[in-house]
């Protein structure tokens, strides 16, 4: 059974139908990744599955229950954590105050602590800044302090909106480095990404979105091989 499926999922924004009824699966222990061009809506239904906005058809299921009708807390405190585009951390806080806002649902101090010091293993750099505001920290630092902090909260799993934005070349690889490690530990992910051979590469499969529908899906390693995905996504 699927950890997470989309039911003929639909959203729409006013008169807009960005997501058009699309289903998809992840299985627990999978890396996933959504891909597609911009405004395909693939951020639309990250938002979806975490209530940030409502669908307006279909379903939501997660281990096998409906949250399609849950609050926002309530579907986080199944174990659904969301890296948002942009990163989204809190600006006026230090490092170690925006790992404590990921575990602030925890009652178990000495877990949140041993947390905190196994994401300054996978992000040395953070330990290094620790104390310092995140408002101040590099566009990849702040990447590498969302993905800590949604770690905190122990996910089942975890949704990546667009992790590479923006980033170096050479911070992407360690982003993604860590990406397919937290998959290693038994993590399951949906990673939504705009380096389409970055994200098929690193997943077990894939979904491509067009115009809010499904156009293509598989396993990651036959979409990176399609002539049709190689030409409108991988730039061949």
């Amino acid at each position: 059974m699927s950890l997470l499926a989309l039911e003929k999922l639909e959203v729409s924004y006013g008169g807009i139908r960005a997501v058009k009824g699309i289903d998809i699966a992840v299985n627990t222990g999978e890396l996933v990744c959504l891909i597609g061009a911009n405004g395909a809506g693939k951020t639309t239904t990250l938002r979806a599955i975490t209530g940030l906005v409502r669908r307006s058809g279909g379903r939501v299921m997660y281990d096998g229950a409906e949250i399609s009708t849950l609050r926002v807390h309530e579907i986080a405190r199944r174990g659904l954590a969301l890296v948002p585009e942009g990163r989204g951390v809190f600006a006026q806080l230090t490092v170690d105050e925006n790992l404590a806002m990921g575990a602030y649902a925890r009652r178990d101090r000495g877990g949140v602590s041993a947390d905190i010091e196994r994401a300054f293993t996978h992000f040395p750099r953070l330990k290094e800044r620790r104390s310092q505001v995140a408002g101040t920290l590099s566009g990849g630092e702040q990447q590498m302090l969302a993905i800590a902090r949604a770690m905190m909260s122990r996910p089942r799993l975890l949704l990546l909106d667009e992790p590479s934005m923006g980033l170096a070349p050479l911070m992407v690889e360690r982003i993604f480095e860590v990406i397919r490690t937290i998959a290693g530990e038994g993590v399951t992910l949906l990673l939504v990404e705009q380096n389409a051979r970055l994200a098929l590469e690193a997943s077990h499969r894939g979904y491509v979105l067009e115009g809010g529908l499904v156009a293509f899906e598989g396993e990651a390693r036959s979409l990176l091989g399609d002539p049709r995905i190689r030409e409108a996504y991988l730039g061949e």
